[in-house]
């Protein structure tokens, strides 16, 4: 059996912006933030992160910042996938040389891959480094699925030890579980499967709604592991409605919106992502109030 990099709720971090530049100051709140609130881990510059609009400079230095800041707290884990597998192991090796804990990788986008390309892509990737990685499945952005027996080959990589299911199919995820057994730990990549994908021997979650929530996001796992699957369940489905807005419109544009209202950054993305609908965020804005989030 392989090293577990976390148990619970991750949270795929938000980068905050100022005046075009990251605004580090806010970034440091929301570690600290995070922290305060019991979450498990940190995923930096992954797709809520917006990591397909940082420079390269800007990547190494998130990365960097969030490592010295958190200080071996809880484990960071950074979003270093590409589509250029050539540039994903030189972001990798980079993110290890400064302490990252583990490493995320996406599947190649746009240009996509067969399966085996899939698996010698990762594979590379992997074994340039000393570091657990992560695979990040999440086809309804990238095109390009992982599909369980590929994984299968890729769980007897000896640091290939999870895979962030963000495919949506459980029976796909069920299937995933069956024939990886222990050899890949499974972590949900949707906050609305966190209890469907625990119930098939799924680790935790990495989350959008732990940004804003990461003390209840973490509970639902608690409570789950803990033998309390009635109270997991009633939370994941009392949060439900707020999931549903928090996807309302493209990841990560309301959840910026929403740490903004929390005082945590500017409500600033990067083009193509726009600011939300004045009424999606209206409503938002009324579920965050019912939590007194706001």
């Amino acid at each position: 059996m392989k090293n577990t990099v976390f148990t619970g709720a991750a949270t795929a971090l938000i980068t905050p912006f100022k005046n075009g530049a990251i605004d580090f100051d806010s970034f440091e709140r929301i570690l600290e933030q995070q922290i305060a609130g019991g979450i498990s881990a940190l995923v930096v510059s992954g797709t809520t992160g917006e990591g397909s609009t940082l420079t390269d400079g800007e990547h190494r230095e998130l990365i960097k910042f969030a490592v010295e800041k958190v200080a071996g707290r809880v484990p960071i884990i950074a979003g270093t996938g590409s589509n250029d597998t050539a540039y994903a192991i030189d972001l990798s090796r980079y993110a290890c040389s400064v302490g990252a804990d583990a490493l995320l990788l996406v599947t190649p986008y746009y240009n996509k891959a067969t399966q085996e390309g899939l698996y010698q892509s990762f594979k590379m990737i992997a074994d340039s480094v000393d570091k657990p990685c992560i695979l990040y499945n999440v086809p309804s952005r990238t095109g390009c699925n992982i599909l369980p027996a590929t994984a299968a080959r890729l769980a007897d990589v000896d640091n290939i030890v999870g895979i962030k299911e963000a495919s949506g199919d459980i029976s796909q995820i069920a299937e995933l579980a069956r024939v990886c057994g222990d050899k890949l730990d499974i972590y949900s990549g949707n906050d609305n499967q966190i209890v469907p994908i625990l119930s098939l021997g799924g680790k935790g979650v990495i989350s959008v709604l732990s940004n804003v929530l990461p003390e209840k996001t973490n509970e639902i796992c608690t409570r789950f592991f803990e033998g309390d699957v009635k109270g997991a369940l009633e939370l994941q489905l009392h949060y439900l409605p707020l999931i549903d807005a928090l996807f309302s419109e493209v990841n990560p544009i309301p959840i910026k919106a929403a740490m903004s209202a929390m005082g945590l950054g500017e409500n600033s993305l990067r083009l193509p992502l726009t600011p939300m609908s004045e009424g999606k965020a209206a409503h938002l804005y009324e579920l965050m109030k019912s939590e007194g989030l706001i």
